[in-house]
């Protein structure tokens, strides 16, 4: 389904950051299957967050990798959880899963995508 068409002010508000995860969790209290993930977003912080993405990553391999952000949402609660950001992946419907976007090389903690 195509979205509607917005103009380059309303994208130019959204804040994208790359950053590294620091620690995961099992989210126990999440009604689908689910981790609470901590990264590290250089000069705005550590940042936390819940996400759907059980299926293709252990929190073992998680820790360390880099990946994209929107840093800029209001905090949503999931649970007894505060998510803070919006981790960003590529869902696959068929499969019922999401695949993690991430930069290609490593690049500073809290480095703008543009």
């Amino acid at each position: 389904m195509e979205k509607s068409t917005i103009d380059w002010c309303d994208f130019s508000k959204i804040d994208f950051r790359v950053g590294t995860i620091k620690k995961v969790k099992t989210f126990e209290k999440a009604i689908k299957p689910s981790y609470k993930i901590w990264v590290d977003f250089g000069p705005i912080g550590i940042k936390k967050t819940s996400a759907q993405i059980t299926k293709n990553y252990s929190p073992f391999e998680l820790v360390g990798q880099q990946i994209i952000g929107i840093v800029n949402f209001p905090k949503k609660q999931i649970a007894d959880f505060n998510s803070e950001f919006l981790l960003l992946g590529a869902v696959n419907k068929e499969a019922n899963d999401v695949i993690l976007i991430q930069p290609s090389s490593n690049v500073g903690n809290g480095t703008i995508v543009s």
